[in-house]
């Protein structure tokens, strides 16, 4: 099989599969490693495909692509349940949590409203409403102010600022993507600003996370793996994904949609 051929079969099965692993292909198409690693460089500099440890997957959306709230509100939605039903179990009365902007956090929020005595300080519209439309006399909700993204985050100088001055036991913090190379990452330079105050106000961080995740990549880094102190992901998660993963951040947890 000539190389241009061989990189147009190994294209389509990332096409169809959405990711290969590079021994995959060697045992596939019966050549060494630094021949698929050279396919895989070719495809990569074309962009049509994005290169991660141990293989390659299906070129991705541009690193400051933000889809809008609505939009990522469906998606694996499943596996962001299963991930807020674990997440609100670290949550005790009395609390003084913070909420980061995203679809899973917005999710939480509607969780939380069920919990008594809660302080909650956020940065998302969603997640105010959530906890509004189903308000408690022993509950306070603090939303900041700023300037409003495509996620429905509030960003700038004004949230920045309103978040200084708190102090609250978690954050659960929603992102765009995760990587050991690039840890948590934002496709918004403004809210990536504003989560990293929430971080500094937060004694300790939980990132929610499903799958998907991995590997995605956005412009700007929130904060490395390490910084976290508890994970909260689901079983999509690949092995060797939770295997860096485990090694980085204080408590890795994988929740199983099906069960």
């Amino acid at each position: 099989m000539l190389a241009q051929q061989r990189q147009s079969a190994i294209l389509e099965l990332i096409r169809q599969r959405g990711g290969v692993r590079v021994s995959h292909l060697v045992s596939r198409f019966g050549v060494s490693d630094m021949t698929i690693r050279r396919d895989l460089e070719v495809l990569a500099d074309r962009g049509l495909i994005d290169k991660v440890h141990g293989g390659a997957t299906l070129a991705g959306p541009g690193s400051t692509e933000e889809p809008g709230f609505a939009a990522k509100s469906v998606r694996q939605q499943a596996e962001k349940q299963a991930i807020v039903e674990r997440a609100a179990g670290l949550v005790e009365p009395g609390m003084a949590v913070a909420l980061s902007a995203g679809t899973t956090t917005a999710a939480l929020a509607a969780r939380l409203a069920e919990v008594r005595g809660l302080t909650v300080v956020t940065n998302s519209i969603p997640v105010a409403d959530a906890l509004y439309q189903n308000p408690r006399p022993d509950q306070t909700v603090v939303l900041t102010g700023g300037i409003r993204t495509p996620s429905d985050a509030l960003t700038g100088p004004v949230a920045e600022a309103a978040i200084a001055a708190l102090n609250v036991d978690l954050l659960f913090l929603g992102v765009h993507g995760m990587s050991r190379r690039t840890g948590f990452t934002t496709p918004n330079l403004l809210e990536a600003a504003v989560n990293r105050r929430l971080i500094g106000a937060a004694r300790r961080l939980v990132v929610l996370a499903d799958h998907t995740k991995w590997e995605t990549i956005g412009i700007a880094t929130i904060a490395p793996l390490g910084e976290a102190d508890v994970l909260v992901t689901d079983a999509g998660l690949s092995v060797d994904a939770r295997r860096e993963l485990g090694e980085q951040v204080g408590e890795l947890i994988v929740v199983d949609p099906a069960a």
